[in-house]
């Protein structure tokens, strides 16, 4: 992967794209965005465990899609903190640098924990084909009504004890109720680290990623199985 090294450290002007490969003609993007706090109004460092946890999991993604046309990248929040909802402000910003370099591209964000809040707050824009939101932080009353026409997959843990799957269930069922294609697969044994089972997490991701690219779910594929309307959880 080559690296975008422009940095700034002020949380004012600092870009919130970090480039990890970018090919000469970038015809799609996929974004991680990571964990964080409620509430935490520090400075994020890439060197926090919460970053370094995606970047394994953004190489195994980025392994089964086409290198010459697909841009890899990670979302830089101002704070380490949700603090009310910046966090999904931040993946904003970074959508909106990825269009002014290089125009109109899909783009798939990869969010784990409060990276998927953030990621599935954001899901109605317009660049944004799909999202995948690993062991996502969703308190009961985050919205889904803008959720309409979204492609979304959740994969979450029943061991997780930060985050809670039935949350993510019950979201799901709402995105549903608004129009969204949305699906859940349920890990057996899983922690919310994505420790335990971590080669299942990244082929599923991977595979994930690959389909959400697509303008339409490979059919028998793990996206057209869990997105139907009526599609119960999958366990794995």
């Amino acid at each position: 992967m080559t690296t975008d090294s422009t940095t700034t450290d002020h949380p004012a002007t600092r870009s919130a794209l970090l480039v990890r490969h970018a090919p000469d003609t970038v015809r799609a993007a996929v974004l991680t965005a990571h964990g964080g706090r409620a509430e935490d109004h520090t400075l994020s460092r890439p060197w926090h465990l919460a970053a370094m946890r995606m970047r394994p999991l953004l190489r195994a993604v980025g392994a089964g899609l086409p290198a010459d046309h697909v841009l890899l990248g990670e979302i830089r929040y101002r704070h380490r903190g949700w603090n009310d909802g910046a966090a999904a402000d931040d993946v904003r910003r970074a959508l909106a640098e990825l269009a002014a370099r290089h125009g109109s591209v899909p783009v798939v964000l990869v969010g784990h924990s409060m990276g998927g809040r953030a990621a599935l707050r954001v899901a109605d824009h317009p660049a944004v084909r799909g999202v995948l939101a690993l062991a996502p932080w969703l308190p009961p009353g985050e919205p889904t009504a803008h959720l309409d026409g979204a492609r979304l997959l959740v994969l979450h843990g029943d061991a997780d004890h930060v985050t809670s799957a039935a949350d993510s269930s019950r979201f799901v069922q709402r995105a549903r109720a608004e129009g969204a294609r949305a699906g859940m697969v349920v890990l057996a044994d899983t922690d919310h680290a994505m420790l335990r089972r971590l080669p299942t997490w990244h082929t599923l991701a991977a595979e994930a990623v690959a389909d959400l690219l697509r303008t339409r779910p490979v059919p028998g594929g793990l996206l057209a199985r869990t997105t139907l309307s009526d599609a119960p959880a999958v366990h794995l």
